[in-house]
């Protein structure tokens, strides 16, 4: 019979401060940074808590006055895909917690604080940038594509049955597959939105926009990172759970994720100029590689392995490559800016 995990204490001070397991194991509730069971995980914090930033900080007001004068299909295609990342940017600040809720590790209820945190201002700036462009009808109809929009709601329906699945019955396995699915989300789900409104900026189109997004994808890329790297490590904590068939899972969902994510790139960007389907096809493969990479798995589509869509190295693959603030470029306005905008190559 498969062990339902129990919600982990607040404080037990009988047990250990460094945990014994990351789930289902044993730690007061004591945390203390200098002795970790995973001592990197006191770097992932660090970085994430780095990027913090919030929504009202990025100037709209050019935004205003350009939303009214931009093609029906592109306005349309903005409504929807801020849609779509409310509908995927809420749950997750709901993931987080639920992980930290189970996790006898106090760094990582820490470090799930800290991404559900980020979550938040995620789905915040979402209704930020609508209230800033269009009529409360128009906010409140996006809002609800989630729930009426049956290609987006074709798209996320393996998404609620895992995240749902582990809500009511937690398992180990069961937090393995949120994980996948959180990396999926942070890595790969929200790449052809990204790519709509860098395609507005490199046409000085809703610049304000996009460097809200391009705020959100760098904490995806950390969030990313960090996710996969609990994956592995709980997987290595329960290694029998590293079989042929749950890998086989993992390689499926990656697979239907990379389908759903190209209807819904058919669906959402046709008529939208600048973009080219084939070429959003190429790099959702690609996306999905890299993260299947960071997960400690193979590659399964051998043919991108390089970036297809060489325009949006300018928006998102900067981060790898230059290490130099991601919002100087002379394409952008932005508002605020740090020095650890720079990533190491996810």
């Amino acid at each position: 019979m498969t062990e339902i995990l129990k919600r982990a204490k607040i404080l037990e001070p009988s047990n250990p401060n460094k945990s014994t397991a990351l789930f289902g194991g044993e730690a007061s509730g004591i945390l203390n940074w200098n002795d970790l069971a995973y001592p990197h995980f006191y770097t992932l914090r660090q970085r994430i808590r780095s990027l913090f930033w919030t929504a009202n900080e990025v100037d709209m007001t050019q935004d205003v006055k350009q939303f009214p004068t931009l093609l029906k299909s592109e306005q349309e295609a903005f409504l929807k895909i801020i849609g779509l990342l409310a509908t995927l940017d809420a749950p997750q600040t709901v993931a987080a917690m639920k992980i930290a809720d189970f996790s006898t590790d106090p760094s990582v209820k820490s470090l799930m604080a800290t991404i559900a945190d980020q979550e938040s201002e995620h789905n915040h700036s979402y209704s930020y940038v609508l209230s800033s462009v269009t009529t409360l009808d128009k906010q409140m109809s996006s809002f609800e594509m989630g729930r009426v929009d049956e290609v987006l709601k074709q798209r996320n329906e393996r998404i609620v049955d895992v995240y749902n699945e582990f809500a009511l019955n937690p398992t180990i396995e069961n937090v393995l597959k949120v994980m996948v699915y959180t990396a999926l989300l942070e890595g790969l789900f929200f790449y052809s939105g990204f790519a709509f409104f860098y395609n507005l900026a490199r046409n000085n189109k809703m610049v304000g926009t996009s460097t809200m997004i391009s705020y959100i994808n760098r904490d995806e890329l950390e969030h990313g990172k960090a996710i996969s790297d609990l994956f592995r490590a709980t997987l290595g904590e329960n290694s029998k759970y590293n079989n042929d068939k749950f890998i086989n899972w993992v390689y499926d969902q990656f697979r239907h994720s990379v389908e759903q994510e190209t209807v819904w790139s058919r669906y959402v960007l046709a008529d939208v100029d600048g973009i080219n389907l084939r070429e959003m096809e190429g790099y959702v493969k690609y996306r999905a590689n890299k993260m299947l990479r960071l997960l400690g798995l193979s590659e399964i589509y051998p043919d991108y392995t390089d970036n297809p869509m060489k325009w949006i190295r300018a928006y998102v693959d900067n981060f790898d490559d230059t290490k130099t603030d991601f919002f100087e470029q002379t394409s952008r306005q932005y508002v605020k800016t740090s020095d650890a905008n720079g990533f190491d190559d996810l």
